[in-house]
C-alpha cells in the first residue's frame, strides 16, 4: 500500500479538518481512511506525520460513531483490530499471544479514570488502593522474544498483533539479548516476551555524526533508526546499528507439559525481577512498584519532568495491575488490555507549515535565518518561530517555503526543525533564497561576507545600527555584565528612542526621563541606575566578555584578564603575546588583537572609562593561587546526581579551591566523579571506564578537609 505525494497531501489536509469539526455518520469512510494512512506511515513507514495523542483523537472518534451506528462498523476499520507494521521484505510469523496496543491517559484525572475501572470490574469499592507496577513506555521499535527449553527459538516484530515479521537472526545480533536464559530453573519450558529495540541517546548522536562524516543521510530520530534497524537484511549491520532491547513483559509461559506457568511468578514486578536475574535488560530505578495510584501519578510526573536526562527516548510510562490473577480477572478488549494503560507525555514532535523566512543580524553580524511556521501547540506551547541557523542548514534539510516540516522541541525549550516532508509537496512550494544584502538596511546594499571555515553569512559593515542594537542587548545580558532589570525591551524602547547607540550609552542615562516614560516611575528608574552603578565596578574579565569580540568567550576572557593590569594594556599586545598564553587559540588571539587595533573601538572604551566604568584589574579576576599540595591538584573531577550538603556550585567551587578541574563529561580525561543520590547513567559509564575514581559527597569533602 504505496500512497502518492497528492495523496498524502490530501491526507493530510484531511486530518486538520476531521480533528477540528463533529463527526458525523456521512464522515466515517473519511475518517477510516485517514486512520489507515496514518497507520501506515506511523507502523510501516517509520514516519508518522501526527502526534500519538492526534491519533487518539481521531481513534476515538471513530469509535463514538460506530457505537452510536453499530451498522454501520466496517470490517476493515482501525478499531477491530491492531495496527500493523508488516513488511513483505520478511516472512511472517504468528504470535503465540496476541501483541494489543495500550489504552492511552494524558494526565492524572486519566489514571483516576483508569484506576475507578478496574476497581468497579474487580467489585472493589473506588476507594480501595490496588498495587500497580509502573515503568517506562520507550519509543522504539516492539519486539517479541520466544524461548524453548532455555535458549532463543524466534523473534518476531509487533506485526498487525497477531503475526509480525520473523527477524531472530537479527534479535541473535543484539548483543542485550540473551541467547540462552536459564527459565528451566523455573520450571519454565517455553516463554513468549515482549520488549522495546530502541537505540541510546548517545550512541544515536555518535552514530550521526559518523554518517555525517562520510556524506550520508542523517537519522531523523532513534525511533526511526530502531525500528529501521530491526528490519535490515544484514545481521551485521543490525549489530552495527547499536541496539538494545529492554523487556517488559513475560506474555506467556508453560511447562513441559503445557501447564500455564504464569500464576506462579505471581505478578508483573515479580516477573520483571525474574527477567532481570536471568540476564535481560529491563527497566530498574525508572519502573516503581506503587501501593496505589496516587503513587503511580506522581511517579509519572517525575519522570515526564525528568525524561529529557534520560538516556532512552520514552514517549510516557506504562501504568498496570501488578497481580496476575487481577489482570485475568480484568481481561482485555480487541484493541488493548484492561488492567494497563499509557500514561503519554506531551508530544515532542509536531507537523507544521513553514510560512516564511525572516532574517535577523547578531552582535557580529551574523546572519540568522529564522522560519515562521503556522502557529502550533508543542509540549505545552506555541511554536510559530524557530531558528534555522544558517543557509547550510537550509540546503542540508532542503526546505521550501510551503513546505510540511517535523519540528520538536529540544530538552522541551527550544524548536527545531527536523526534516522536511516532501512527499506532502503539491509543487507551488518555492525554495529558499538566501540574501546576497543585508536583510535590514533597505537605504543601501550592503553585501553579506563569508569567511573561509565558517557557515555563517556576515555583515561585515553595518551602517543600519542592527548590529550596534544586538551588541547593546549582549552587553548588558546576565552572561556579560548582568545588569539586573535591564532587559532586551528596555535596550529596545531606549534605542528607538536614540537614548542609546553604543554599550558606552548605557552609562550615561538620563534616569529623569526614564522615570517619566510610561511603565516606568521613579522606583524602577532608581533600580535600573543602581544595577549600572554597581555594573561599573565588575571583574575585567566581565567587561571584556561583554565586548562582543568574535570567539572570545568566558573562560578565555578570565584567562586574559589575570594577566592584565588595565584594559589598555591589550593595545600593545599582538598575536604572538596571545598564543603564548595556554588555551588561547591563533582564531581568539587574531580576532581580539584586531579589536584593540581598530580606533573606533579604543574611542568606545575611552567613552565607558569617562562614564565611570572601571576598566582595571579586579580581585575577582586574579588567578587564584592553589598550594602545590593540594588534595586535588592536577585532578580533574565531575559532579552527578543530587548533592544533600550543598549545591553543585558550590561544590565544584571547593574543588577548583583544592585544585581541581571540573569538566562536564564522563570520559578517559575524567579522574574523580562524585555520585550523589540517584545518579544515573554518568555514574554507570565511569564504573564501566575503569579508571575513575568515584565517591560519595561526604568522601570528596573529607578529601579536601571541608568543616562547614
Amino acid at each position: 500500500m504505496k500512497y502518492q505525494n497528492s495523496d498524502q497531501n490530501k491526507y493530510f489536509e484531511l486530518t486538520k479538518t476531521l480533528l477540528q469539526k463533529e463527526i458525523t455518520l456521512t464522515d466515517i469512510d473519511e475518517l477510516i481512511n485517514v486512520l489507515v494512512f496514518h497507520e501506515y506511515k506511523y507502523y510501516v513507514e517509520n514516519n508518522p506525520i501526527i502526534s500519538d495523542q492526534q491519533y487518539d483523537i481521531l481513534y476515538n472518534k471513530l469509535k463514538k460513531i460506530e457505537a452510536e451506528n453499530p451498522d454501520a462498523v466496517r470490517i476493515d476499520s482501525p478499531t477491530q483490530r491492531v495496527a500493523s507494521d508488516l513488511s513483505d521484505k520478511f516472512s511472517n510469523v504468528a504470535h503465540i499471544t496476541p501483541m494489543l496496543s495500550l489504552g492511552n491517559a494524558y494526565d492524572g484525572s486519566d489514571l483516576i479514570d483508569f484506576h475507578k475501572q478496574l476497581t468497579k470490574l474487580l467489585s472493589k469499592e473506588e476507594s480501595e488502593d490496588l498495587v500497580y507496577c509502573i515503568e517506562p513506555k520507550y519509543d522504539g521499535g516492539s519486539i517479541a522474544l520466544v524461548y524453548e527449553d532455555d535458549y532463543l527459538v524466534r523473534a518476531a516484530t509487533r506485526g498487525n498483533g497477531a503475526q509480525g515479521d520473523e527477524i531472530t537472526n537479527n534479535a541473535r545480533a543484539i548483543p542485550s539479548v540473551p541467547l540462552r536464559a536459564m527459565f528451566s530453573d523455573k520450571d519454565i519450558y517455553k516463554v513468549e516476551l515482549r520488549g522495546e529495540a530502541v537505540i541510546a541517546k548517545d550512541v544515536f548522536e555518535t552514530k550521526n555524526k559518523k554518517r555525517k562524516s562520510k556524506g550520508l543521510q542523517l537519522f531523523a530520530n532513534a525511533r526511526n533508526a530502531a525500528t529501521g534497524g530491526l528490519r535490515m537484511k544484514d545481521p551485521s549491520e543490525v549489530s552495527d546499528r547499536g541496539l538494545s532491547v529492554f523487556i517488559f513483559q513475560i506474555a506467556y509461559a508453560v511447562d513441559r507439559e503445557g501447564n500455564d506457568m504464569l500464576p506462579s511468578l505471581r505478578s508483573h514486578f515479580e516477573s520483571l525481577e525474574l527477567l532481570s536475574s536471568l540476564g535481560f535488560k529491563v527497566a530498574q530505578e525508572e519502573k516503581l512498584l506503587c501501593k496505589n495510584i496516587q503513587e503511580a501519578i506522581a511517579f509519572g510526573e517525575k519522570w515526564a519532568a525528568k525524561r529529557d536526562s534520560y538516556n532512552y527516548e520514552i514517549d510516557g510510562m506504562v501504568v498496570k495491575l501488578d497481580d496476575f490473577s487481577l489482570q485475568e480477572r480484568c481481561g482485555m478488549t480487541q484493541h488493548h488490555p484492561r488492567w494497563a494503560i499509557a500514561l503519554k507525555f506531551k508530544a515532542k514532535q509536531a507537523v507544521t507549515t513553514l510560512v516564511d523566512v525572516e532574517y535577523q543580524v547578531g552582535k557580529i553580524g551574523s546572519i540568522t535565518p529564522v522560519a515562521k511556521v503556522e502557529p502550533t501547540p508543542l509540549a505545552g506551547v506555541t511554536i510559530s518561530s524557530i531558528s534555522l541557523h544558517n543557509e547550510e542548514f537550509i540546503l542540508q534539510k532542503d526546505l521550501h517555503l510551503g513546505d510540511k516540516v517535523l519540528i520538536e522541541r529540544a530538552g522541551d525549550v527550544i524548536p527545531y526543525i527536523v526534516k522536511a516532508m516532501p512527499e506532502l509537496r503539491t509543487g507551488t512550494e518555492k525554495k529558499i533564497s538566501f540574501p546576497e544584502f543585508c536583510p535590514i538596511n533597505e537605504e543601501e546594499k550592503v553585501h553579506l561576507e563569508k569567511s573561509e571555515g565558517e557557515s555563517a553569512w556576515r555583515c561585515n559593515n553595518c551602517s543600519c545600527g542592527a548590529q550596534d542594537l544586538q551588541k547593546i542587548i549582549f552587553h548588558v545580558s546576565k552572561s556579560a555584565m548582568d545588569i539586573d532589570g535591564f532587559g532586551k525591551s528596555y535596550v529596545e524602547k531606549f534605542f528607538e528612542l536614540g537614548w542609546i547607540r553604543d554599550i558606552a550609552d548605557v552609562y550615561n542615562l538620563d534616569y529623569d526621563k526614564i522615570s517619566s516614560l510610561e511603565g516606568f516611575g521613579q522606583r524602577s528608574a532608581d533600580n535600573l541606575q543602581t544595577a549600572i552603578e554597581q555594573a561599573k565596578t565588575n571583574p575585567l574579565h566581565r567587561i571584556l566578555h561583554s565586548l562582543s569580540i568574535h570567539h572570545l568567550g568566558k573562560k578565555a576572557s578570565k584567562i586574559i584578564a589575570e594577566r592584565i593590569d588595565h584594559i589598555m594594556d591589550l593595545v600593545s599586545w599582538d598575536t604572538e603575546k596571545f598564543t603564548e598564553i595556554k588555551d588561547i587559540g591563533p582564531v581568539v588571539a587574531e580576532n581580539v588583537a584586531q579589536f584593540f587595533s581598530v580606533p573606533k573601538n579604543i574611542a568606545l572604551i575611552e567613552k565607558m572609562e569617562s562614564y565611570g566604568v572601571d576598566m582595571r584589574q579586579k580581585e575577582k579576576d586574579k588567578a587564584r593561587v592553589v598550594d602545590a599540595d593540594a588534595p586535588l591538584v592536577g585532578k580533574t573531577i565531575l559532579f552527578t546526581g543530587t548533592l544533600v550538603r550543598m549545591g553543585r556550585k558550590e561544590a565544584q567551587q571547593l574543588a577548583e579551591q583544592a585544585g581541581a578541574r571540573n569538566i562536564s563529561a564522563v570520559s578517559s580525561n575524567l579522574n574523580i566523579l562524585v555520585a550523589g543520590a540517584k545518579a544515573g547513567s554518568k555514574l554507570k559509564k565511569a564504573t564501566a571506564l575503569g579508571t575513575v575514581q568515584v565517591m560519595s559527597e561526604d568522601e570528596f569533602l573529607e578529601l579536601i578537609g571541608w568543616e562547614g
